[in-house]
């Protein structure tokens, strides 16, 4: 297998985030419960953040210990491996609340640009 950029996957936990939070948007957790569309996309959005961020290196990693690596890791392990119980006000408040940190963080980092 070969290595890939940390950039690449970095580049990917920003644009997946910043998809997210636009895709959610002003939307409320009864919204988020009410639209098996949203669900589905945001679950899947969620997903793909936590599966780049198992790509990027260690070094970037220990370099940017603002960004909670372990807890979004485990929220995709979480959504993948626990399908059939998901909580829908698990990925509204992932959503609402740790991505847009996460996504100035990957900002500071140098990935990505102001929308």
């Amino acid at each position: 297998m070969s290595k890939r950029d940390d950039r690449v996957s970095l580049h990917d936990m920003f644009s997946h985030a910043s998809e997210a939070v636009q895709l959610l948007g002003s939307a409320s957790r009864d919204d988020l419960r009410c639209n098996r569309m949203m669900q589905l996309a945001l679950t899947r959005l969620v997903e793909i953040i936590g599966e780049a961020a198992t790509r990027v290196s260690i070094a970037t990693k220990e370099a940017n210990p603002d960004i909670p690596w372990p807890q979004i890791i485990g929220m995709r392990n979480r959504l993948i491996h626990g399908y059939d119980v998901t909580d829908w006000d698990l990925p509204w408040d992932t959503v609402t609340t740790d991505l847009p940190p996460l996504i100035n963080s990957i900002k500071r980092i140098g990935i990505g640009h102001n929308p």
